[in-house]
């Protein structure tokens, strides 16, 4: 069996869209497949396609098509499975367009609001470094060739840059180390739900993960009922979705009420799943029975919530570490100019 490089969401997002389109059309999978292999020019794709196709071929099941490429998450292949099931694949697709397109917005914007500070705080620092490396010991010279040396504030950051430059081998392995580091937290997923773990922590973090995690709920249970699950069904599936401790002990005392009869939108106030208006629109869309079009609703509203604040955190920032690196690098010359034009006033 081949094994293929795990999609990203927005490429499910991409295929499943297709799918959907193609199943609309009244056209099977294992001839959507077909088509889609015949117009692919992508070789990575091909490879994909191509082990579609002849499982396909060989078992009729698109879901077993789609397990047998290894390139697709576990939440996926269960709902396409619910769908064969059911006979609403062609739903069942296009409800997973619309939650892997929030998901992948979902990761641009987190991707958007870290990469902006990481660059300031690299530049801020490659600033500071060539300060101390470079500069000061020109200054240095300066002051020697008057007769006179730094002192103070100046002389202690001439001696760490002299320190940096003697070192600068275990300098060069923590940046290595802090790169990789990065990129373990960034690219991998295990890295990614640890990250989310550790910062979820953190009481200014916490209110930002929980409506993360909240979006996600939102979004799985909007697909799962719209599928045709009951909501104790959609809960149990959707729980897997979310890395975040707090939210995912909400809907474990979420389900234990279920279990002891609770109404499902009662349950989810108590646990502290959702509260005040979107609680008020669980409980309305329970009795009315279009619950899943409230969930999606509020994955909407939450979606909203988090680019909202990822807006604001951006803006804040963004000004702040330009003063901060300001009054460093002003400090830094201050330290050393005001003593330089008090010798040459001197002179």
């Amino acid at each position: 069996m081949a094994t293929l490089t795990p999609l990203s969401n927005t490429e499910i997002a991409s295929f499943c869209s297709q799918m959907a389109m193609v199943l609309h059309s009244g056209i099977s999978a294992m001839e959507g497949i077909s088509l889609m292999l015949e117009e692919t020019s992508d070789e990575e794709e091909t490879n994909l396609l191509k082990l579609m196709d002849d499982t396909l071929q060989s078992t009729g099941s698109f879901h077993e098509a789609l397990v047998s490429t290894e390139a697709f998450p576990d939440y996926m292949l269960h709902m396409v499975q619910i769908g064969e099931y059911t006979g609403k694949l062609d739903e069942v697709m296009d409800a997973l367009t619309s939650h892997y397109e929030r998901e992948a917005s979902i990761s641009q914007s987190i991707k958007n609001a870290v990469t902006y500070p990481l660059i300031m705080v690299f530049m801020m620092l490659l600033v500071i470094l060539v300060l101390m490396t470079k500069v000061m010991p020109i200054f240095n010279q300066v002051f020697q060739q008057l007769g006179s040396e730094m002192t103070g504030f100046s002389k202690a950051i001439l001696d760490f840059g002299i320190t940096i430059n003697n070192y600068s081998v275990i300098l060069i392995a923590v940046i290595v180390l802090f790169v990789i580091l990065i990129l373990y937290f960034t690219r991998t997923k295990k890295g990614r739900n640890s990250f989310a773990s550790f910062t979820s922590r953190f009481a200014w973090t916490r209110s930002f993960s929980e409506k993360l995690a909240a979006c996600r709920f939102a979004s799985g249970m909007a697909l799962t009922l719209s599928s045709g699950m009951s909501p104790e069904e959609s809960l149990n599936l959707v729980t897997g979705l979310i890395h975040n401790d707090s939210f995912t002990g909400k809907l474990n005392s979420c389900r234990e009420s279920l279990d002891k009869g609770e109404d499902f939108s009662r349950s989810l106030l108590d646990a502290g799943v959702f509260s005040g208006i979107y609680a008020r629109m669980t409980s309305i869309g329970s009795k009315t029975g279009v619950l899943d079009e409230v969930m999606q609703e509020i994955a909407d509203k939450y979606q909203e919530e988090i680019d909202q604040k990822f807006t604001n955190m951006i803006a804040t920032l963004e000004p702040t570490l330009v003063i901060i690196l300001s009054l460093i690098v002003g400090m830094i010359l201050l330290s050393v100019m005001l003593p330089l034009m008090g010798i040459m006033s001197s002179l």
